[in-house]
């Protein structure tokens, strides 16, 4: 919940601003203090509001083989003219809890079977008022940080590095219920969701569907890559209002989905590589 605050404290965090860097030094320095290797994807991206500076932060803990497991959350908060909107649950709960994930991995002294690489990503939100209300010449206005990371990987030809993603977004809620996104890898569902029965959170991990109609992992999902959404979007009622704030959230909501994430872990390394099927 300090990762929260401390958020919070910075203000609006809308892509390209000065709040949204004091943001992300922020991340930098504490996953640095974990012994995280770090670095910054920046890149400039075309939206309706003009260019835009952008930088995804990536921080890696290496393990015995080059096989990547992706751990993510957007960082960005959505631009509003008129609002002042500091966004506790979206996005600042998800980075909260991918920093504390980050912090556990990172003091652990037995290497991981797989690379855990932590991604924050930057441009996630639309700069028009709805998601796909804009759309630019070279794509949607929204997941502007994801698609340019997907399209660097691709170029690096690291995709077929990719075992899973995992993304998190919105998932502090003090009523948290996350429905199973239907966009997501079902293999790769099943084992977070099974986990999260075995710790003692089915009332949490339920299996009703959670439309989410497009978010981070939805273009890695597009490149074939398994990828899974843990998102409380239809029943979250602060969804882009002036009071998503910080009384919404619940510190136990995000150690729920931390503690399944961090055990659901060893699991997804050890499942066999199934082919993911591509939305048409």
């Amino acid at each position: 919940m300090d990762h929260v605050r401390k958020q919070i404290d910075f203000g609006p965090r809308p892509p390209d601003s000065p709040q949204l860097a004091k943001t992300r030094a922020y991340i930098v320095n504490e996953l640095k203090s974990y012994g995280v290797n770090v670095s910054l994807d920046e890149f400039t991206a075309a939206t309706p509001r003009r260019e835009k500076k952008m930088a995804n932060i990536i921080g890696e803990i290496p393990g015995e083989t080059d096989k990547l497991i992706l751990i993510a959350s957007h960082y960005d908060t959505k631009f509003y003219k008129d609002m002042y909107f500091v966004g506790a649950n979206d996005p600042a709960a998800s980075v909260a809890t991918l920093l504390e994930i980050g912090r556990v991995l990172g003091s652990r002294k037995e290497k991981p079977k797989m690379t855990y690489r932590f991604v924050f990503f930057d441009g996630e939100e639309a700069f028009c008022e709805e998601w796909d209300e804009c759309q630019n010449g070279d794509g949607p206005d929204n997941t502007y940080g994801s698609r340019h990371y997907l399209s660097q990987l691709q170029s690096r030809k690291e995709l077929e590095r990719i075992h899973a993603l995992i993304l998190l977004d919105m998932m502090g809620y003090k009523n948290l219920e996350l429905g199973r996104d239907t966009l997501s890898t079902r293999w790769l569902q099943d084992i977070i969701w099974q986990t999260g029965h075995e710790l003692g959170y089915g009332k949490i991990f339920v299996d009703r569907q959670e439309g989410v109609g497009g978010d981070d992992h939805q273009s890695f999902i597009s490149a074939g890559v398994a990828a899974v959404d843990l998102i409380q979007l239809t029943s979250y009622p602060y969804w882009h209002k002036a009071d998503d704030t910080i009384d919404k959230l619940s510190s136990q909501s995000m150690k729920v989905v931390g503690e399944t994430v961090l055990a659901s872990l060893p699991k997804i390394a050890a499942a066999r590589k199934q082919t993911q099927t591509v939305p048409q």
